[in-house]
């Protein structure tokens, strides 16, 4: 079994719990304007690894990681699109105790019996799920990303039906995503869930602007600029408030 990555993390520590080894899956079907892996977007770019190279390359660092109470994420790039590498993946994490998260934003979910059916098995042996909510409103959220918005929040309530440990994440772009009202609605969807066990607001940054660049790609945010701590901390005030499970 290969998959096709675009690169390893090996001391990952904002994916997770813990010290991370982080594997960033190649291809996305969304296209978000402040994306710092925009490198990551093309489906079938990058380079094919085996379980057992990920594998015996992951045990050189099982004391850090072990120590640290932290495991293995796979991000992207949109990991769910990698649905029998992450089966088989977590399946040899799992015999070595390794705890397993999947960094995804829920762009691929789908109905298809197909892909429901891989996703209940991978849900076997997946221990934590990041989902990344970009926006709450719809029409927001297809100017932001190129796509809607519905699918990511049938993701949400898909897991936890199924009671799936999950972390909210929320990218703070000002102007963008800092509305208070959207943010209200956020906290009264997330109130809804009955898995999410942390909530986490990202600050928006331009760290990936030069990938843009180098991509010969117009940044389309070049005029934001981060947010504020201010702005941060009400925002986590907000949606925090409205989780039941903390």
């Amino acid at each position: 079994m290969k998959g096709t990555i675009h690169s390893i993390e090996t001391f990952g520590t904002v994916d997770g719990p813990g010290i991370r080894y982080v594997v960033f899956t190649q291809g996305c079907l969304l296209r978000c304007q402040y994306c710092h892996n925009p490198d990551t977007w093309v489906i079938g770019r990058g380079q094919d690894i085996t379980i057992e190279e990920i594998i015996r390359d992951l045990q050189s660092y099982l004391p850090y990681l072990q120590a640290s109470n932290g495991g293995i994420t796979v991000s992207g790039g949109e990991p769910l699109l990698h649905l029998d590498f992450l089966i088989s993946l977590f399946q040899e994490c799992r015999k070595l105790g390794v705890h397993t998260a999947i960094d995804s934003s829920g762009g691929c979910y789908s109905a298809d019996p197909r892909f429901q059916t891989k996703l209940s098995e991978l849900m076997q042996y997946t221990d934590l799920i990041l989902l990344d909510i970009k926006h709450i409103d719809d029409e927001a959220h297809r100017k932001l990303t190129g796509k809607s918005n519905q699918h990511i929040l049938q993701f949400a309530r898909w897991l936890s039906e199924r009671k799936v440990p999950v972390w909210i994440r929320h990218v703070l772009v000002p102007g963008i995503t800092d509305a208070r009202q959207d943010l209200e609605r956020l906290a009264d969807f997330i109130q809804t869930l009955d898995n999410v066990e942390r909530i986490e607001v990202l600050p928006y940054h331009k760290l990936g602007v030069y990938k843009w660049k180098t991509l010969g790609l117009e940044y389309p945010l070049e005029q934001v600029e981060p947010p504020t701590q201010e702005s941060v901390a009400l925002a986590a005030s907000i949606l925090n408030r409205a989780n039941r499970n903390l």
